[in-house]
């Protein structure tokens, strides 16, 4: 069973949400929240496989929450549901530990497949998300009239890069590419110094704008 935690201030919502993933077999809702500060203390009292937190609370947002129940090393997968299709909120969500970012207007189908996927170690974004990251990031580089350095790495670079993505560590990596550990460090920093990205919530986005991953 997948256990999950949903948050959010208002309680027909909840309600609503709760009856949508209680009608899968393998999921099991263990506790509802109403902020972000209840979030986090749920989280830490139920540790929970999935955390659906609502972007926008009272007490405690969800990106705070999320923030802080990953930072608390529970074992649980922070899934981010938002009215904003925008990229700065998708990267502050990535950065505060989210795995999952769904909106609240996508098809209920979308979060149910979302929390499968996040439970699986992967991430997850609306597809309506994906496609204004890739819209984006092209009219960015047309304004800018600049190239995209995806064509500078390697072959070997791009399959780290969606492993990375995908939430492997570099011991993970290593086992997967036949590498050492210090090989997979040297692709790593290649990679993020041709694409000029300074974290792994970055290179993520970057690689949903690619279609490395979706």
């Amino acid at each position: 069973m997948i256990r999950i935690l949903l948050c959010d201030d208002h309680a027909v919502i909840r309600r609503g949400l709760r009856l949508l993933l209680e009608q899968q077999e393998d999921f099991e809702v263990v506790g509802e929240a109403s902020d972000g500060r209840e979030a986090v203390n749920l989280a830490e009292a139920l540790k929970p496989d999935i955390a659906v937190l609502d972007i926008t609370m009272p007490n405690l947002n969800g990106i705070e929450a999320a923030r802080q129940i990953t930072s608390k090393q529970l074992g649980t997968s922070i899934i981010v549901l938002s009215m904003h299709a925008d990229e700065s909120f998708v990267l502050r969500a990535l950065k505060a530990g989210a795995r999952g970012y769904v909106l609240k207007e996508a098809p209920e189908s979308e979060l149910i497949k979302a929390v499968h996927v996040v439970s699986e170690g992967k991430s997850f974004f609306s597809p309506a998300v994906s496609r204004m990251l890739v819209e984006d990031y092209v009219r960015h580089l047309q304004d800018k009239d600049i190239e995209d350095s995806y064509e500078l790495l390697t072959a070997r670079e791009r399959e780290v890069l969606q492993l990375v993505a995908e939430a492997k560590s570099n011991k993970d990596i290593a086992g997967i590419l036949n590498l050492s550990l210090y090989t997979v460090e040297t692709h790593r920093s290649n990679i993020m110094e041709k694409l000029n990205l300074h974290s792994v919530p970055e290179l993520i986005l970057y690689a949903v704008r690619k279609g490395v991953i979706h």
